[in-house]
């Protein structure tokens, strides 16, 4: 299957959508983006006339014959409605020389029709084949806060043949998930980030004295034997840290993003005022999974080692004292767990101690991993987050929990004096 390589992908009024456009054909895949109008409310729109004009007209067109099938709004590691698109198109329609296929599309809420968004995404098509079979397919997301929805979209080449299309879609939480709070606000939309690390916006902290926490995050996939890391399992880890960095109760944080399957540190940040997002996804681009080096062909435990010594480094650090310690990340399941031996040596943990354990499928891997050993014999805690739902109840029962054992250590310090 070859992935013709995105040339342009970008947004009117500073939104993005993110797209791949896949041929059935052997090759490579590229893609860039960048933002290509970023407007303020009442400046006039980007926007050519006849594009407006078919986005006005709401009418079903195939000049340029594809079929669109809207994504139904889903919820998100990232507590926010995931909706989209995805496309395909003939390949024989694309057949011939360079072509450029440009999306532009509108979302607009129900309850403020006079505050529709517009989207643009450009795709570039190199030569195909005329006997190329099959169809090429293309997909698109934005978010949405709760509340309906119209979507007006279009596709035209530079033979401005016209794909059109339009759709309602409802965003809205299930039931079960009634009382989780989003992170975008009712009738709102936004670009669906393409850049997983980017800055976290400012976080209004609370009047309280700011929690200190100590997060040790295993960068691996799900899968031990698994060559790479998949978006979903990247997106699920990094999700756990934004929970985290974007609880008010929280005001200090140390970070060690290590690497089980590359038996290795990547990152460490002391004790700072807010999570650098970027340099820990700079850091990461150096993991090399699927390798295995000669040291760790020579030691059969050679990762049992290594999980001993950073939780043993990690709790004994003197100079970052947290008032919790949370391991997050996929179920680490080894040979050979961490010793007793090795636990008892640490001694006594005056801080509560957590696991967020990211586990998309809890019945096939039932039992616990040697972090839940460790965690367990500390008496801390354990959460297995499988849906948005557990990562939102998790980060908020924790941190009511570190809060009662702060209060509960600074009375017994007062009692003592």
């Amino acid at each position: 299957m070859r992935s013709l390589g995105i040339a342009a992908l970008g947004v009117l009024r500073g939104l993005s959508t993110t797209g791949v456009l896949c041929a059935l054909m052997a090759g490579l895949t590229g893609r860039a983006q960048i933002i290509l109008h970023d407007s303020v409310p009442g400046a006039r729109l980007n926007i050519f006339p006849s594009d407006l004009a078919v986005l006005e007209a709401g009418e079903t067109r195939n000049d340029l014959p594809c079929t669109v099938t809207p994504q139904k709004p889903q919820l998100g590691f990232d507590l926010r409605l995931h909706a989209g698109y995805d496309v395909a198109v003939p390949m024989g329609d694309l057949a011939g020389t360079d072509n450029t296929l440009t999306i532009v599309f509108r979302v607009t809420p129900t309850a403020h029709r006079d505050e529709p968004v517009y989207f643009e995404q450009r795709v570039h098509v190199p030569f195909i084949d005329g006997d190329a079979r099959g169809d090429a397919s293309l997909s698109g997301a934005f978010n949405l806060g709760e509340g309906a929805y119209h979507v007006d979209w279009l596709m035209r080449d530079r033979a401005e043949r016209v794909c059109a299309s339009s759709w309602d879609t409802e965003a809205e939480l299930q039931a079960r998930d009634r009382d989780v709070a989003l992170t975008i606000g009712p009738n709102d939309v936004q670009r669906d980030e393409g850049e997983q690390f980017q800055e976290e916006p400012p976080v209004k902290r609370g009047a309280g004295p700011p929690l200190n926490v100590k997060v040790l995050i295993n960068f691996a996939p799900e899968d031990a034997l698994a060559p790479a890391m998949h978006d979903a399992d990247i997106s699920a880890l990094i999700s756990i840290l934004r929970s985290i960095s974007r609880d008010p109760h929280f005001g200090r944080f140390s970070l060690v993003a290590f690497s089980m399957q590359d038996e290795r540190v990547m990152y460490r940040q002391q004790s700072a005022d807010r999570i650098d997002f970027p340099a820990l996804g700079k850091a990461l681009t150096t993991l090399k999974l699927g390798t295995v080096n000669l040291q760790q062909l020579g030691d059969k435990h050679g990762d049992t080692w290594f999980l001993s010594q950073l939780i043993r480094d990690e709790l004994a650090d003197a100079h970052d004292h947290p008032d919790a310690l949370v391991f997050a990340g996929p179920k680490v399941m080894l040979d050979q767990n961490v010793s007793n031996e090795t636990l008892k040596d640490i001694g006594t943990v005056d801080f509560p101690m957590f696991y967020i354990n990211y586990n998309s499928n809890p019945q096939q891997v039932p039992w616990r991993d040697a972090i839940g050993r460790t965690v367990r014999y500390f008496h801390g805690v354990e959460y297995t987050i499988t849906r948005p739902r557990d990562l939102w109840y998790a980060v908020n029962e924790m941190c009511s929990r570190i809060v009662k054992s702060r209060n509960e250590r600074t009375t017994a310090s007062v009692s003592r004096q």
